[in-house]
């Protein structure tokens, strides 16, 4: 009985590792690899960064972004090189829910972001798109939901900056 077992188990580890190197072989394969890496037209290896916040976290997060991604940033405008233009990034939210003495229990938060793309005067791409999240309040733990918002923001600053970058990855020029 007990060499019945020790044969199963042996064969399942053998199954095991066959099915791992199938999967592992057929996913190297297909060309999958892991996010992070885009790759940006040739015109938009270098480009010219330019935001209404210059030390703010989303302009941060874009040029951490594009700088890992190997994208030269010059610091000045110059004629024959496109300007990535943060125009703006602002948060508001609305109310869901309320407690039943009248206090807001829960948010619906609104990350909006709207850039442009400038080859030329005569070539300029705006885009805007907005990230939501669902909030919950409780003003019982004030302190601890104010750092939750915080961290909430964060997330969606370097959320917006992948977007960005994956919307710079599908323009063709």
């Amino acid at each position: 009985m007990s060499y019945r077992l020790r044969l199963t188990t042996k064969y399942r580890a053998h199954t095991t590792i066959a099915v791992f190197a199938f999967l592992t072989l057929f996913i190297s394969s297909c060309g999958f690899h892991l996010r992070g890496d885009y790759l940006l037209s040739p015109q938009l290896q270098t480009l010219h960064l330019s935001s209404v916040d210059k030390f703010g976290e989303l302009t941060r997060q874009v040029k951490q972004h594009l700088s890992l991604n190997k994208i030269t940033l010059v610091p000045s405008p110059a004629k024959n090189i496109p300007q990535l233009r943060i125009l703006k990034d602002g948060l508001n939210r609305r109310t869901l829910s309320v407690f039943p003495n009248g206090q807001v229990a829960e948010y619906e938060l609104m990350y909006t972001v709207r850039y442009q793309l400038a080859f030329s005067a005569d070539d300029v791409r705006s885009y805007e798109f907005e990230l939501n999240r669902d909030y919950q309040d409780d003003p019982n733990v004030a302190l601890a939901k104010s750092r939750e918002l915080d961290l909430m923001l964060s997330e969606m600053r370097k959320e917006a900056a992948t977007k960005i970058l994956r919307d710079l990855s599908t323009i063709k020029i």
